[in-house]
């Protein structure tokens, strides 16, 4: 498909896949990376030759990290509360009627980890890393980043996850419940294409009802990521905030102050 500048579009064999392509910025995304995957998703949920969806990064290094903090001043650089349309974005992921698998091939932090937790499934690569940034950088994902993640590992390891900000092999995101698989770099490709051949050969309707009553139980979390969202557009404004993506795009530690003011 040609009408895509930052991403790659490919469907083949009952299978879409949708590549983040932007690996000079580690698939991180802006404003029109996020309107294109959403007609993507689109594109393919809708498709009636279309039985499963993959979502993975250009290149070796990262499956996505999340937003361009080069596009982040403030606000970023597309629409919605805070310049990116993240809440629908990840509202596609979860309301398309066919499995989408996450290929994850490298780093996966920031709003890349919540990606791979909107995904019905996740294989990674050995070389995967799994993550959130928002507090080092003044941001936070305060809906489906927080509450489902918690869901997936636990509440008291998504605390660990987003209060101290460390990063995880793909083997520790296996045993937590991030990933369904781990393979080898080599592998990774091969076993996305045995999943999704899995997929395929099953009812394509039984699928999609089951996955619209696993998402119904935590349906509610939209909810909580509409107010959170709204609360994050007025951080950004501030300049603890300001200071995080200074701090970041100098190369620094940030220096924020233990009052929040």
């Amino acid at each position: 498909m040609c009408d895509f500048t930052d991403l790659l579009y490919e469907a083949s064999e009952g299978i879409a896949c949708i590549t983040i392509n932007r690996p000079e910025k580690y698939n991180a995304f802006r404003g029109r990376t996020c309107e294109e995957l959403i007609t993507a998703f689109y594109r393919a949920g809708w498709d009636r030759s279309v039985g499963v969806i993959v979502l993975t990064g250009a290149g070796d290094k990262a499956f996505c990290t999340g937003g361009d903090q080069s596009a982040h001043d403030g606000g970023y650089d597309g629409r919605g509360l805070i310049g990116l349309p993240v809440e629908e974005l990840q509202t596609v992921i979860r309301d398309v009627p066919k499995p989408v698998i996450a290929r994850v091939n490298g780093y996966a932090v920031g709003g890349g980890n919540v990606l791979v937790t909107c995904c019905d499934l996740a294989i990674a690569s050995e070389t995967a890393q799994f993550g959130q940034v928002g507090p080092k950088v003044g941001s936070v994902d305060p809906g489906f980043g927080t509450a489902l993640i918690a869901r997936t590992v636990g509440e008291k390891k998504a605390r660990e996850i987003w209060y101290l900000c460390r990063r995880y092999k793909a083997q520790e995101a296996l045993e937590m419940g991030l990933v369904n698989r781990v393979v080898p770099a080599a592998e990774l490709d091969a076993e996305v294409a045995r999943w999704c051949g899995e997929i395929l050969a099953m009812s394509p309707t039984a699928i999609a009802i089951a996955k619209r009553s696993f998402n119904a139980d935590s349906e509610s979390i939209r909810g909580i990521s509409a107010l959170g969202m709204q609360t994050l557009a007025l951080f950004y404004e501030t300049a603890e905030s300001k200071e995080g993506v200074a701090a970041f795009m100098q190369k620094r530690k940030p220096r924020f102050g233990s009052t929040g003011d």
